[in-house]
């Protein structure tokens, strides 16, 4: 395993310039934002393309907060601000998640932190039993909004265990320990977001000039990855699946050409075709899982398997609020996550269509995992997700 603390990649960022995020995704339709089925296996993950999630050791959390110190970081909004509850009457957490998601490039795992610890900050608890119920609560309500989104209910989950394990929170009185829990929490969200800018600093010692990658459909870390080598004026050129049924890889490919990377696009069944002509893989996922094998939009497997029997390495960009504490053992041990698809033809009512809407890669596949941890072999995930949730 080769990695670098975080501490080393903010360290550096005192001395090189930062890469801005990148370009917002058009703003979501305001009905979007309402999960109007949340008990439905059909994923509104998938509907909305809301994107990923957030999560940390306490070590390491410990390690960015002495490095970043008190830079502030510009989301659009305040992250200390209060969006809702008290104009609206009793709070809804649900209310408050939306409102965060309403930014388009805030990952929906940093939304649901957001709103958790605006939860901290409304609530008339006078205990701090009473405090991690309402806490409980909340974050079972989120978790429920969502059923098939794996990085919301790992950031909602690594979001309680950080929190709210600290004795030295035994020790003082309670107006002090709610104001030492909010202060973490809203450290929790801010290091989470900081998360994609990390993993592509990380990233760039392994994109060299000249080199081809190829990417799956749109994913925003990627992107971060790619963006920041062209603004470090790395010269590459990148294959783009179309990313069938929602076509996300079209959107990659536009904000590509925008940035004057020379971009191909290529049907999914184009893969194994054109595999020779790449250096490496590059896919972001839905979610890691304790095997260190990903869960990411279909395709995926199939693209690994390609690049496994070609000698290409695969390597993954996922954020560390993505671990999850599952172990799938095929493709059908997962929570089903489905998604409408339009052939642009009428189909029979008799044809079956399979309509899942994401694969499981397994970990002989994959080469390297780069997150806001290190860049992790797949045999050290276990490890890392035992450190997260402990």
């Amino acid at each position: 395993m080769w990695r670098r603390s975080a501490s080393f990649i903010l360290d550096k960022t005192q001395n090189d310039a930062v890469p801005t995020t990148p370009p917002a995704v058009a703003a979501m339709a305001e009905n979007t934002l309402q999960n109007p089925n949340p008990n439905s296996d059909i994923s509104a993950y998938y509907q909305t393309r809301a994107a990923h999630h957030g999560v940390v050791t306490s070590d390491w959390l410990a390690q960015a907060q002495a490095a970043v110190g008190n830079q502030e970081e510009d989301i659009g909004v305040n992250a200390k601000s209060y969006l809702g509850g008290d104009e609206l009457g009793k709070f809804s957490v649900i209310d408050e998640f939306n409102n965060w998601r309403k930014q388009p490039d805030l990952a929906e795992a940093v939304a649901a932190i957001r709103a958790l610890a605006s939860v901290i900050r409304s609530s008339d608890a006078t205990t701090m039993m009473e405090l991690e119920i309402e806490l409980k609560k909340a974050s079972d309500s989120l978790k429920s909004w969502d059923k098939t989104s794996i990085s919301l209910t790992a950031g909602c989950d690594l979001f309680m265990c950080y929190v709210t394990r600290t004795s030295a929170l035994e020790y003082e009185d309670f107006n002090s320990a709610k104001s030492r829990l909010l202060e973490r929490a809203e450290k929790f969200g801010e290091i989470s977001y900081k998360a994609r800018k990390i993993i592509a600093m990380l990233s760039q010692d392994f994109i060299f000039d000249g080199c081809t990658i190829l990417v799956h459909g749109f994913s925003r870390v990627v992107f971060e990855v790619l963006k920041t080598a062209a603004q470090n004026r790395k010269n590459f050129r990148v294959l783009c699946t179309e990313g069938r049924p929602d076509r996300s890889g079209l959107r990659l490919s536009n904000e590509l050409a925008k940035l004057d990377v020379p971009v191909k696009l290529l049907i999914d069944s184009a893969v194994a075709y054109s595999m020779d002509e790449v250096d490496m893989v590059f896919v972001g996922a839905d979610g890691v899982v304790e095997s260190g094998g990903v869960i990411n939009m279909m395709g995926t497997y199939q693209i690994a398997l390609v690049a496994k029997s070609m000698n290409k390495p695969v390597y993954v960009a996922a954020e560390s609020y993505k671990f999850a504490r599952l172990y799938p053992l095929d493709q059908k041990d997962m929570v089903p996550a489905l998604r409408p698809i339009d052939f642009g033809v009428p189909i029979p009512a008799k044809v079956e269509v399979e309509t899942s809407a994401r694969d499981y890669t397994p970990p002989q596949y994959l080469t390297l995992l780069f997150t806001d941890l290190g860049v992790l072999t797949p045999s050290v995930v276990s490890d890392e997700l035992i450190q997260l949730y402990l």
